[in-house]
């Protein structure tokens, strides 16, 4: 039997972004369903944060989440399941009040696990689909993941030594080593796909912040007998990069093609700049394009950034700058662990609200 695995859509992220939106409904349309029609696939599970806001959801949001993915999974018939994740429910300490209780459950006969871990059988393989564990079902949770005889996990985990963006490692979260024992953990919450032995984070189906750029996004297809996982890849972008260079030979601006930059947030990184009038045609051009949005990164007078790499490593990111002060910090009865992934959450939500 195979399974197709989707997490993190975030409906409603940005700022409620219509283009994010339009950008998920691409993917969706053009990529997610005709694979599982094609395919024959009749079972779909979402590893969580199906929406974006904890508290509140836009009313136009709430439509599109209806019409461009809820609804098309009933007009198929699938057999779908959804896990809670940090993102759906309005507490923090319990996931008593969520988003899949008040905008799916009455309006879709979809399955919801929004408070302790299931097991559940997919073609007598055992699989224990487990929700975003907080303060309320920590213990109960636990103990179920301690006692099942399921041999594979599908949960919207929180596990230390893992990275949420590309480069961006995460030093809290639970224990890793209680899945030793199980052949295959699936899990959504951290937007970076990363493996390590046999837990594996999915990642998004979608680029939401420039820490997603170049970071492969898309869903997963498991073979419940072979345990095989299969990545579809998400082509549609929402963030690029350009490099003008009006001095080298051979990278004139205008020698390039720039259409497929429509519709997307660019970041000029400008190596060589000569003329300041053909910059600003250059520029003129860009914006008429129909950019979502333009930053310039005037690199020209001396920091001789010539690849992506090379900005990696001469700016050290926003996050890992916190996470190296706060290890830091000679003080006394403060709980860094706690301090850092306090931080670290605000951080990631302050990305997504931009």
């Amino acid at each position: 039997m195979k399974i197709a695995l989707i997490t993190d859509t975030h409906w409603g992220v940005r700022n409620d972004n219509v283009a994010f939106m339009d950008n998920s409904k691409k993917f969706l349309d053009e990529i997610f369903f005709p694979y599982i029609d094609k395919n024959n696939i009749d079972t779909i599970v979402h590893l969580g944060d199906l929406v974006d806001r904890r508290k509140y959801i836009n009313i136009n949001t709430a439509r599109r989440l209806r019409e461009d993915f809820l609804d098309k999974l009933a007009q198929r018939n699938l057999n779908v399941h959804i896990i809670a994740g940090n993102h759906d429910t309005y507490f923090k300490n319990t996931n008593s009040v969520n988003a899949l209780q008040e905008l799916v459950a009455g309006s879709y006969s979809f399955k919801i696990y929004d408070k302790f871990p299931k097991e559940v059988e997919f073609d007598n393989t055992t699989v224990l689909l487990t929700p975003w564990i907080c303060d309320e079902n920590r213990k109960q949770s636990f103990d179920k993941i301690r006692s099942t005889p399921a041999q594979i996990v599908m949960g919207h985990l929180e596990l230390a030594g893992f990275e949420m963006h590309r480069g961006s490692m995460v030093s809290h979260g639970d224990d890793r080593h209680i899945f030793d024992r199980f052949d295959l953990v699936l899990s959504g919450h951290y937007h970076h796909r990363s493996s390590d032995g046999t837990i594996h984070y999915l990642g998004s189906h979608a680029e939401f912040t420039w820490s997603d750029y170049d970071d492969a996004k898309g869903f997963n297809i498991l073979d419940t007998v072979t345990r095989e996982l299969t990545f579809i890849q998400n082509p549609y972008k929402m963030f690029d990069k350009v490099w003008y260079d009006d001095v080298t030979p051979g990278k004139e601006p205008e020698s390039y093609d720039y259409s497929s930059l429509q519709g997307k947030i660019v970041k000029v990184i400008v190596t060589n700049k000569s003329n300041p009038y053909m910059f600003d045609k250059f520029i003129n051009s860009l914006e008429s394009l129909g950019l979502i949005d333009m930053q310039i990164v005037d690199d020209h007078l001396n920091l001789s950034l010539e690849t992506d790499d090379d900005i990696i490593n001469e700016a050290e990111s926003t996050i890992n700058i916190f996470k190296n002060y706060i290890t830091s910090m000679d003080v006394k009865n403060i709980d860094k662990v706690r301090l850092e992934k306090t931080v670290t959450e605000l951080y990631n939500e302050a990305l997504t609200i931009q």
